[in-house]
């Protein structure tokens, strides 16, 4: 199967329609299943996945009602869902529709319109995730944009805080890149910021870590769990990563070719600082690599 099959959950108490549905839908789609309120529910949160189909009458509770518990969680609050029901009344259907059913399926139900019904409500969540990704993308270097970054910092922060997890961020700034801009030209200095986008983005190499365009030349990197030693060792990795790319730079002040600076913090185990003020440390300590030269790694311990 692709890995990039998407994922339907159905959750019917009927274990015929839930054989039929899913040997339907297994051949393209992943397929999870669930035959309570309570167990779709449970793996709504837990697998997220990209449409529920969702018998009405479930043996704990209705489905309207684990309809209102999805939408009132954040988590699951998107999720597309299909009400499968018997109850052919048009005050049914509306009152489906109006919790925020994407659709209605009464049964007994045909494959065809079934699987075409899947089809385009699935199509239409690809275009939804599209769209956010795009909207979250900076489109010059392809990476995260600084809107994505603070979304990602606040929550990352208070996950650090909530577990007492080592939380560490640092700022990359291209040095002189406006006399690059200048004596290069504009077109060379957009080549050049893609060039240190890619090696910055090489450099967080697992999921959770991110690097995003903060604004101009400069770049936010950010590293979950991850102490400051650990995180040290990335920054300077993706200084020296830059530096050998060995892009012309006569006229900077750190080097003939094109380096970067990075200043970091890390969020110490126990810490209560707020996430304010370890980006504002993160800032502090960039200045104090550029005071000192440029083309370095300054990090505040």
């Amino acid at each position: 199967m692709n890995q990039d099959a998407q994922k339907v959950l159905i959750a019917d108490d009927d274990g015929i329609n839930r054989q039929v549905l899913a040997t339907l839908l297994k051949p393209e789609h992943v397929v999870l299943l669930a035959k309570s309120g309570e167990q779709t529910i449970e793996r709504a949160q837990r697998h997220l996945p990209d449409l529920i189909m969702l018998d009405v009458m479930l043996p704990d509770m209705d489905g309207y009602e684990v309809l209102r518990r999805l939408r009132g969680d954040p988590a699951t609050a998107h999720i597309e869902v299909i009400f499968i029901t018997g109850m052919g009344r048009p005050e049914d259907e509306a009152r489906g529709l109006k919790l925020g059913a994407a659709d209605y399926i009464t049964k007994p139900f045909n494959t065809t319109v079934v699987m075409a019904r899947v089809a385009t409500h699935l199509q239409v969540v690809r275009q939804r995730r599209l769209l956010e990704h795009l909207a979250h993308m900076d489109g010059l270097t392809e990476l995260a944009n600084r809107r994505r970054f603070d979304e990602i910092f606040a929550a990352e922060w208070q996950r650090a805080s909530r577990h007492q997890h080592p939380l560490s961020v640092a700022l990359l700034d291209i040095d002189s890149f406006k006399q690059y801009n200048d004596h290069y030209g504009h077109p060379a200095g957009d080549r050049a910021l893609r060039s240190v986008a890619r090696a910055a983005r090489s450099g967080m190499r697992r999921p959770c870590d991110l690097a995003a365009r903060y604004g101009g030349e400069e770049l936010v990197l950010l590293m979950p769990e991850t102490d400051a030693a650990q995180a040290l060792f990335v920054a300077e990795s993706i200084r020296e990563t830059v530096a050998q790319l060995l892009i012309p730079h006569e006229f900077s002040s750190a080097s003939p070719v094109l380096t970067v600076s990075i200043g970091g913090a890390t969020l110490p185990l126990g810490a209560e600082e707020s996430a304010s003020a370890l980006f504002d440390a993160a800032d502090a300590a960039l200045y104090r690599a550029k005071e000192a030269g440029r083309n370095r790694v300054n990090w505040r311990m």
